[in-house]
């Protein structure tokens, strides 16, 4: 949990993964996220360096540490982890499943709330659910990370129009309520700044787990090159 995307890649999300030594990543149109071992050494950061290419951005999630020299940090937001801590998951009766035919207006709407990282075959990580008023998404929630045992609620967003309905705690529950029927426990993450929705998910019965940092660093365009990238 304390580095999910490295648990994710190297457990359920492993057919996903894309291996340079010891450094994993989503394919890009998946998700954002790279995996660093917790202690990285000279040897890992050469292989992330040729894993994204020189000038090109890695983004990481949970990474506490320092950059190496000549690598410029271009994001670095504090975050924090919850956890499920008894919250009342249960279905809802108006959301529906979505899928890659959906892709085109859940990539709308995320363009218009700006709930975190969502792309083109981020649908294909878990389940995710929606809620319609007249045919329209209004609002989404889904499964993102995917350590043993947990599983990430993320991309939880309403339309502005809808909000103050209880939409996104109603969602957040209903998938919570899958990741349940599974036999893991919910578990996400947000901005440390984003005092709403940690009041929310509060009130709906997560706990603090951890404080953490979400950050991106640019390779530098003479980084040294590793061996060929290969799927695990």
């Amino acid at each position: 949990m304390d580095n999910p995307a490295l648990a994710s890649l190297t457990g359920p999300h492993a057919h996903f993964a894309e291996r340079r030594g010891r450094v994993l990543r989503y394919p890009t149109d998946v998700s954002p996220w790279l995996a660093l071992p917790d202690e990285p050494d000279a040897n890992d950061w050469a292989d992330l360096a040729a894993l994204v290419g020189p000038g090109g951005e890695a983004p990481l999630a949970g990474f506490q540490g320092r950059t190496p020299p000549g690598w410029e940090v271009t994001f670095s937001l504090e975050g924090v982890q919850l956890v499920d801590d008894g919250i009342p998951a249960a279905p809802d009766a108006e959301a529906v499943r979505l899928g890659p035919d959906d892709v085109p207006e859940m990539l709308d709407l995320v363009r218009r709330t700006r709930p975190g990282p969502f792309l083109p075959r981020t649908v294909e990580l878990g389940t995710y659910l929606g809620i319609r008023h007249g045919g329209a998404l209004v609002a989404m929630a889904g499964e993102r990370l995917h350590p043993p045992g947990w599983t990430e609620i993320s991309a939880v967003c309403t339309d502005p129009d809808f909000r103050g309905k209880g939409l996104a705690g109603r969602l957040v529950l209903a998938v919570a309520h899958g990741v349940r029927e599974r036999g893991e426990t919910p578990f996400l993450h947000t901005s440390a700044a984003n005092t709403g929705a940690i009041r929310l998910y509060e009130a709906l019965g997560f706990r603090l787990r951890r404080t953490t940092r979400f950050m991106a660093a640019r390779v530098p365009e003479h980084a040294p090159d590793g061996h060929t990238p290969a799927a695990v």
